[in-house]
């Protein structure tokens, strides 16, 4: 009977999930998603989760639990850095230790993948993590070569307009293809990290919301890493949070495009990173004179609120295209 590895359905589930399935697959394993966030989700993560966290964190604590019960074992990496002389948040480090301390849960995937200086740990967490499986280093290097392979099919797919849940409908063939959505020629680039944006109940849902009110969205990651990080490198100094570097590269690029209405950037309160890397944004956007939304949220954020800050935002782009012709 092969293992349940469960896989939470929050954080970096939105950038690997292709990646992490298709290796424990191979592997012999059968992967199990938490469920969909929710309110009772997020109930469970506010009751274990310390204060202190941000709110995709504090939703993460909710599809951990989740998952007890319905996996052998959880997936739960300590991802320290995923690109050369970089880091990923800060609270990523301490995710298996904070997650340790909850009860009743199945035993954890603990392994470290750390890209800072060279590629040498990420050869040895593959390895430890599929120790677990099989002793065949072939099989495992196999299972990783295939992962990898459909994990590039996955970023490509994006980079062709796709969202996440669009693209990976494709590769798991529930779909045959995806025509990308229409609007009314009102282009609206959409900010922020990935587990606030395309996780639907933390976003309000704010892509499909901006699709029904006639605009077409663009995120970061339909932008190539080598556009992303030319455009990062236009700041003084190297800024060493990749999602952070992400969004400002991606941002930048996105102010010179002529085809562009307006940028809306969302992040969660009580991230450190964030409230540099949006700051900075909405500079250069100002500067610019790109009409600019910015959205804080967290467990008290209310739903008509988002919508209707989002309604008068595209109301006054939609006004200065007419009147400006732009």
């Amino acid at each position: 009977m092969s293992l349940k590895i469960g896989i939470p359905r929050s954080l970096l589930y939105y950038y690997y999930y292709p990646l992490w399935r298709v290796f424990f697959e191979e592997l012999g394993a059968e992967v199990v998603l938490s469920s969909h966030s929710a309110k009772g989700i997020l109930a469970e993560g506010l009751k274990n989760a310390v204060d202190e966290v941000c709110l995709p964190v504090k939703m993460f604590y909710g599809h951990v639990l989740d998952l007890s019960g319905k996996a052998d074992m959880i997936f739960l990496p300590r991802i320290v850095s995923v690109h050369k002389r970089e880091y990923i948040c800060p609270k990523f480090l301490g995710l298996p230790d904070m997650i340790r301390c909850l009860k009743n849960l199945p035993p954890l995937i603990e392994v470290d993948i750390n890209l800072y200086k060279n590629n040498k740990d990420f050869f040895s967490a593959v390895t430890n993590i599929g120790n677990i499986f099989t002793k065949n280093r072939l099989e495992i290097w196999q299972a990783c070569l295939k992962a990898l392979k459909v994990q590039k099919k996955y970023f490509k797919l994006m980079q062709m307009g796709l969202m996440p849940s669009e693209a990976l409908a494709i590769i798991e063939g529930r779909v045959e293809d995806k025509a990308l959505p229409e609007g009314d020629e009102l282009l609206i680039v959409l900010i922020g990290h990935p587990y606030n944006i395309y996780d639907p109940y933390i976003s309000m849902d704010i892509i499909s919301r901006l699709r029904s009110m006639g605009a077409v969205v663009a995120t970061a990651e339909h932008v190539s890493e080598k556009i992303i990080k030319s455009n990062a490198a236009r700041l003084p100094k190297k800024l060493f949070w990749t999602l952070g570097s992400r969004m400002i590269g991606a941002a930048f690029h996105y102010l010179e495009q002529p085809d562009v209405s307006g940028m809306v950037h969302v992040a969660a309160f009580g991230c450190g990173p964030d409230s540099m890397t949006g700051e900075i944004i909405e500079r250069y956007a100002r500067r610019a004179g790109m009409p600019f939304l910015s959205l804080t949220l967290d467990e008290h954020t209310g739903e008509a609120g988002i919508l209707t800050r989002l309604e008068a935002f595209l109301d006054m782009v939609r006004w200065r295209k007419a009147a400006c012709g732009y």
